[in-house]
């Protein structure tokens, strides 16, 4: 037990970490243990593994997840910064050599491999692509004449150019989505409220006309034509749950889901665990994000107002498109669900964005922060 006397760093983090956040973060990972048990083993058999591997890969990465996410905690906002630019630049790196040298799945280059280990650059992009986004909107509030929105601007394109050349149009419509709340929260007008949407109709436009997969996909999910087998199947799973489940391991529709484990994880949840179970995971994600709001409404720093605010809406808009997804409520995105989907760098990146969250939210003293805001003369140093 931590003393309150005691004054060390672990202490000092102790007493002033956001507890409630923490826990939430730790009850998702422990549920997504829970799940990889439920939903693993039959998609590990079918491709002629031990069925116990993805269990396995996900604890073991379940590890690193927990001490990263406490590492970053650990931050002051101007580290977060510092870390946060230099992440960004390294994924955005790996994404311009994921298109060259990446490995191609399902015709798309997402992924690239260092070291035998196959990493997704876009996972790690995000949380970083938030914070330096809340930075520049916050330097143009500071000063005017800085610039601010007109480069996060440039940076969202560049972002959205890569992910549609991957091509990765799920992640294209979290990015830009998260920006556009953070650009509404910073305070645009209307006339850009109105300009981003019509850009946004003509881009979703566009990728319907060019890009078959993408037409292919909501063409299935309006006239239900086509293959549709993994969609109707875990829309079964979910009615056949109930409100209590069918039982731990006795789930059957499970069995011939392809991706159970990773996109369709919340249909094994409900058929297994009912949808009592469900409603607990959409609890633990509403949770986050609407505490996050409520904090990020009472901070002085502009800063540290839209970080928060972009880093629980990115993590809220994951969690209710792969939700969405798995209740047939929009069409099929290749979304993982925030720390209960198998996946090492969504496990990872995930694990980055949460401590972000908790190195921002912990109690600091305000005084100096306060002083130089209500002065507005002097921005703080990236």
């Amino acid at each position: 037990m931590v003393s309150r006397v005691d004054r060390g760093p672990v202490a000092n983090w102790w007493w002033t970490i956001d507890r409630y956040f923490l826990a939430a973060c730790l009850s998702l990972m422990g549920l997504g243990i829970l799940l990889s048990f439920a939903a693993s083993p039959a998609v590990a058999e079918r491709i002629g593994l031990d069925s116990f591997h993805f269990v396995e890969r996900q604890t073991f990465f379940m590890v690193p997840a927990v001490i990263i996410m406490i590492g970053v905690s650990f931050c002051s906002p101007r580290e977060i910064r510092r870390y946060s630019l230099i992440l960004l630049i390294g994924a955005l790196l790996m994404m311009v050599a994921a298109l060259f040298i990446g490995v191609e799945v399902k015709g798309a280059r997402r992924w690239i491999s260092i070291a035998g280990i196959s990493i997704q650059p876009s996972e790690f992009m995000k949380p970083a692509f938030v914070v330096i986004c809340a930075w520049l909107f916050a330097e143009q509030q500071r000063r005017s004449d800085i610039p601010g929105n007109f480069f996060a601007m440039g940076l969202c394109g560049l972002v959205v150019g890569l992910l549609v050349l991957q091509p990765d149009f799920g992640q294209t419509m979290l990015t830009a989505g998260t920006w556009g709340g953070m650009f509404f929260l910073a305070g645009l007008n209307m006339f850009w409220i109105l300009l981003l949407g019509v850009v946004g109709a003509v881009g979703a436009f566009g990728a319907y006309m060019f890009f078959p997969h993408v037409a292919g996909r909501i063409d299935r999910f309006m006239t239900g034509e086509g293959d549709t087998f993994q969609v109707d199947s875990g829309r079964e799973a979910i009615l056949r749950g109930g409100w209590f489940g069918q039982g731990p391991g006795e789930g059957t529709v499970k069995r011939i889901i392809p991706d159970s484990h990773t996109d369709f994880i919340f249909s094994v949840a409900a058929e297994e665990y009912g949808i009592i179970l469900c409603l607990l995971i959409m609890l633990l994600f509403a949770f986050i994000v609407v505490r996050g709001l409520l904090i990020a409404q009472r901070q002085n720093d502009p800063f540290s107002r839209l970080a928060i605010s972009g880093v629980v809406i990115l993590f809220g808009f994951q969690s209710v498109i792969n939700m969405a997804v798995n209740l047939h409520l929009m069409p099929a995105k290749g979304m993982t669900l925030p720390f209960i989907s198998y996946g090492g760098s969504s496990l990872i990146a995930i694990a980055i964005t949460m401590g972000i969250l908790l190195a921002l939210t912990r109690r600091r003293p305000e005084g100096r922060m306060s002083a130089t805001v209500r002065m507005g003369t002097q921005a703080p140093a990236l």
